[in-house]
């Protein structure tokens, strides 16, 4: 019988068990995450674990929400202490959910800690974490984790003072437009004083992107992301964008989606020739709880699975350059039941991959499910393998997460004599490390 979390926790077949031992420690290149890069560059520090833990993570929040927590003791003015405790007392609700198997594995990982968290251990495992975090900064703990590349996010407007690269990890910009995507004009405004441009027409807001896409580069940018609920209907020409460029105040609903589908062919060329990968994230309803959102803000637990995208209108989008014009796009949808479609659609279009198991979706059954479809839809062999999506340093423990469902998914074929363990072995190093490192150039 298996003790509580063993180092045999989700592996199933010794095969699993023998192609785990030899990817658990590769190295971590996290190529999508939401850190705060100024806290790297400080080597920042935590009071306590409950401050590492509730400070922004808004999946912890959501759980909280759920068990009826006050949020007084989940945004709110309680202690760190006390957001801890009343975290602990719900961890036993959590079976299933991913949050339980991340509380753990960050538990033994970060702190050595291997009981289980509940309202009975929750002070005895307080004080021990809080022991162990006065020795911990956040670049420790990296390194403790052996994360050698982290990609955090960035508005066009920032001056990536704290991007770079820290002893022999990197802390790469990754572009993300999605303010472009409004043409507000205070926005305008201040990508054009960024880029020092005075924009007046479509040709200078273009040369404004432009010399903040170069700036990103310089800057040792690799990847751009993007975040929208559909794919565009239509798609503006260059005359037309100049047109509506003109009367921005005064354009339709039609007309801004035509803008919009023009704005994201142009920036596929930019990325083309800079040869920067575009991740684009969809199906994402957000701040649905009105009242809430006024009160405690964007990414606060209140954003939900949205429909489905018009799969024609995503063929439209990648359809709008050729394969040897379009970057490498990879996709990821919040809504799970487009899984299958997307994997199809990247075997039609070159360079077009299907992404992780997102947001919901990264838990034991649907990353297990995504790499089924991708294995059987797409090519598991050139799958790209974990990210953390995160704004928390303890997160990491998600790649072991990850790893360990990765290696027991190709061990169970393995066992059942559907593949070799020499083939599976290398197939489970390029999808944890080797793969995302290659397309990355890194």
């Amino acid at each position: 019988m298996n003790t509580f979390f063993d180092e045999d926790v989700l592996l199933s077949t010794e095969e699993s068990k023998t192609i785990y031992s030899l990817i658990k420690d590769l190295d971590i290149i996290d190529y999508h995450c939401h850190l705060d890069p100024n806290m790297i560059k400080n080597d920042s520090k935590f009071n306590d674990i409950g401050e590492l833990w509730l400070s922004g993570d808004h999946y912890k929040w959501r759980a909280m929400r759920l068990c009826g927590i006050d949020e007084k003791y989940i945004t709110g003015n309680a202690s760190y202490e006390e957001k801890f405790y009343k975290y602990a007392s719900i961890v036993p609700k959590l079976m299933g959910n991913p949050l339980y198997y991340w509380t753990h594995l960050e538990l033994q990982q970060v702190f050595g800690i291997n009981k289980p968290l509940n309202s009975d251990t929750a002070k005895e495992i307080y004080l021990e974490a809080n022991e162990k975090i006065k020795n911990l900064s956040v670049r420790k703990m990296l390194n403790n984790f052996k994360v050698k590349y982290v990609a955090t996010t960035n508005d066009p407007i920032e001056d990536l003072a704290s991007n770079g690269k820290y002893d022999d990890l990197m802390v790469a910009p990754t572009f993300r437009p999605d303010k472009l995507y409004n043409f507000n004009e205070e926005y305008i405004s201040l990508l054009g004083k960024a880029a020092n441009i005075e924009i007046k027409t479509v040709n200078d807001y273009k040369n404004a992107i432009k010399e903040r896409l170069d700036f990103f580069v310089s800057k040792g940018c690799k990847i751009t992301d993007h975040g929208f609920y559909m794919f565009p209907k239509a798609y503006a020409s260059d005359s037309e964008a100049n047109e509506y460029f003109n009367r921005l105040d005064t354009l339709n609903e039609v007309e801004k989606d035509k803008m919009f589908g023009w704005l994201l062919v142009y920036l596929m060329k930019l990325y083309k020739e800079r040869n920067l990968i575009m991740q684009i994230h969809f199906s994402v309803l957000r701040n649905v709880n009105q009242k809430t959102f006024k009160e405690i803000g964007v990414d606060s637990g209140f954003d939900i699975i949205g429909e489905e995208i018009e799969i024609q209108s995503l063929i439209n989008f990648l359809n709008q350059l050729d394969d040897n014009r379009r970057p490498n796009i990879i996709l990821y949808t919040l809504n799970f039941q487009a899984t299958r479609k997307i994997a199809c659609i990247s075997g039609a279009f070159r360079n077009v991959y299907c992404g992780a198991a997102w947001w919901f979706n990264d838990t034991l059954s649907s990353i297990k499910k995504n790499l089924d479809i991708v294995s059987e839809y797409a090519l598991i062999g050139t799958n790209l393998g974990m990210l953390t999506d995160s704004r928390s340093f303890s997160s990491y423990s998600r790649f072991d997460f990850f790893r360990r469902i990765l290696a027991d998914f190709i061990g169970r074929k393995i066992n059942k004599g559907e593949y070799t363990i020499n083939d599976g072995i290398e197939l489970a190093k390029d999808i944890s490390y080797f793969n995302i490192k290659k397309l990355l150039e890194i």
